[in-house]
């Protein structure tokens, strides 16, 4: 089980604040971090973070951007001793986004089957992919391959929504990236919103449209600073699941800012 809100880990090192922003997320009862080997620090943060305080409790979720067994492997081994723990939770497959990149992961020397070995050795727990594709979405859903599966889902795209349904009927946990849309239209967002706006369209209502849907497990908002887990766990905590007129009122001001 873990939090309906996570913590995307890709930015939080490049900020003054970097492990501040982890001990407050774990101190709010966040329990879930994605990390990957190729997001620069971020596995290297979250071992300080590990080593100061213990693992007890928390889920880490690292990434392989390799495509190969031997590739996938090299960086499992790495992941462990950098995060600074004997079992990483979850390990997924990094943007797995085309059907060449699906293929070339299923092959007999592909990553795939390296990640299956360490499960088996009991370096990792579970086997997940991320994806950009509605193509190997699909693929992922009807696959027994996979434990999780990150997306993109929000009220800029969601084109997901039906998939996710399916993902979670089927038992595979389904992890939201980019739940706000992205950072640059957060930015934006937080820009009107501190020259007067006053609409619907705001961080906490785009985690509400994530978090509203049955079948998301966990949304990981990125986050570089203490300020913005504070506001994200809040929000989980103290929103009820948007409306059906909630739903397109957000979306239709989602698809006017760009």
């Amino acid at each position: 089980m873990v939090s309906a809100v996570g913590l995307g880990a890709m930015d939080t090192p490049h900020s003054p604040q970097a492990a501040e922003t982890v001990e407050t997320a774990l101190d709010l009862g966040v329990n879930f971090i994605d990390t990957a080997r190729d997001y620069a620090g971020s596995e290297f943060l979250l071992g300080q973070v590990v080593r100061g305080r213990g693992a007890a409790g928390l889920h880490i979720a690292s990434k392989t951007f390799s495509h190969t067994i031997n590739g996938s492997q090299r960086d499992v081994d790495r992941s462990l001793g950098t995060l600074g723990v004997d079992r990483i939770d979850l390990y997924q497959l990094h943007d797995i986004s085309t059907v060449e990149a699906w293929e070339e992961v299923h092959r007999e020397d592909g990553a795939l089957a390296g990640l299956r070995d360490m499960r088996e050795r009991g370096h990792i727990g579970h086997i997940g992919i991320s994806t950009h594709s509605i193509e190997v979405l699909e693929r992922v859903v009807e696959s027994d391959a996979f434990d999780t599966v990150m997306v993109e889902y929000s009220a800029f795209y969601p084109q997901t929504a039906r998939l996710i349904e399916r993902a979670h009927a089927r038992d595979i946990g389904v992890i939201v990236m980019r739940p706000l849309g992205g950072s640059g239209r957060t930015s934006e967002m937080r820009g009107r919103i501190a020259a007067g706006y006053e609409g619907i369209l705001t961080p906490a209502n785009l985690l509400r449209y994530v978090l509203s849907h049955p079948g998301v497990a966990t949304a990981i908002p990125g986050a570089r600073y203490p300020s913005r887990v504070v506001e994200n766990v809040a929000t989980a905590s103290a929103s009820a699941p948007l409306t059906a007129e909630e739903y397109r009122e957000l979306e239709a001001a989602a698809a006017s800012l760009y």
